[in-house]
């Protein structure tokens, strides 16, 4: 038992779910691959029983999918639930910029604009992972800021299936200036307290997955149901 103020340990169990969850949605782990508990146990250094359990959780959520006689493998994607948490996050991401342009603090704000600059030398690096990660960072702060971090937390229950798109995208074209743009005019929006702008450049924003659907199943098949 830790002392108090101490930080738990996390568990093996813990520790395998948080890695093999990070591979899947950052398509180390591609839709389709294979899972083998033998392989994975000794990846990690564990027991074949954390890495047992951690499948099953990640069943549960949707990234794993374990089939009799045949193995266990990650979840292809569904494009029903890609649109269904798209639909989500507009509906959320709206509301809560026209929140941030009626209030928002200073540090926040800050906030966004340091992130917009990493997000530039990121894309002049072409380091579309940490891209993607300032990305989600970016949206999580305008929650922050607006309070709403039990909403954001809402959120990433629904964008397993949503983000492996979004990672599919950013991989195969390297054109995100105006993934940029839109960011920056976010950002613009809020501190004119224009929410109009912001709104509709939100809706923009996250319409993007709608229009890269098609190209994506064309370009990847095999990674979609």
């Amino acid at each position: 038992m830790p002392f108090l103020g101490q930080t738990p340990i996390p568990s093996a169990r813990d520790v395998v779910y948080s890695k093999l969850k990070s591979q899947i949605l950052s398509l180390e782990l591609p839709p389709g691959a294979a899972l083998s508990e033998k392989e994975s146990s000794l990846a990690f250094n564990v027991s074949r029983t954390p890495v047992r359990e951690s499948f099953l959780r990640l069943a549960q959520e949707g990234l794993v999918q374990v089939l009799p006689q045949r193995g266990t493998f990650v979840s292809l994607i569904d494009p029903e639930l890609v649109e269904e948490a798209r639909f989500m996050r507009e509906q959320l991401e709206k509301a809560v910029i026209r929140l941030a342009c009626d209030s928002f603090p200073a540090d926040k704000l800050a906030e966004l604009r340091a992130n917009l600059k990493e997000q530039r030398e990121s894309m002049e690096r072409k380091d579309d992972l940490r891209l993607f990660e300032l990305d989600e960072s970016y949206h999580r702060t305008l929650f922050e800021g607006c309070g709403k971090l039990n909403t954001w937390a809402v959120i990433q229950q629904m964008n397993a299936h949503l983000n492996r798109t979004r990672l599919l995208r950013l991989f195969s074209d390297h054109q995100w200036n105006h993934l940029y743009d839109q960011h920056e005019r976010m950002a613009d929006a809020i501190e004119a307290h224009d929410a109009a702008l912001a709104e509709s450049t939100m809706q923009e924003h996250l319409l993007l997955s709608v229009k890269d659907q098609v190209v994506l199943r064309e370009k990847y098949p095999h990674y979609f149901i």
